[in-house]
């Protein structure tokens, strides 16, 4: 089984643009739902991303 860490590819495009909107959140939510278990590399990349938004350098946006 090859793991495709999709949450990890979204956490960095809401890294890049310095915003977390609602169809990253949806997304990483849809993926979570799916799978039924996180990865590693996939748990650590939605840390970095919390705190990076509790630092006030992600925030979180209604819409783009």
């Amino acid at each position: 089984m090859k793991t495709r860490y999709v949450i990890r590819q979204l956490v960095e495009k809401a890294l890049l643009i310095k915003k977390l909107t609602p169809e990253i959140e949806n997304e990483i939510n849809s993926e979570l739902t799916e799978m039924g278990y996180i990865s590693d590399i996939d748990y650590e990349a939605l840390e970095l991303l919390m705190a990076e938004m509790d630092a006030g350098r992600i925030q979180l946006v209604s819409n783009i």
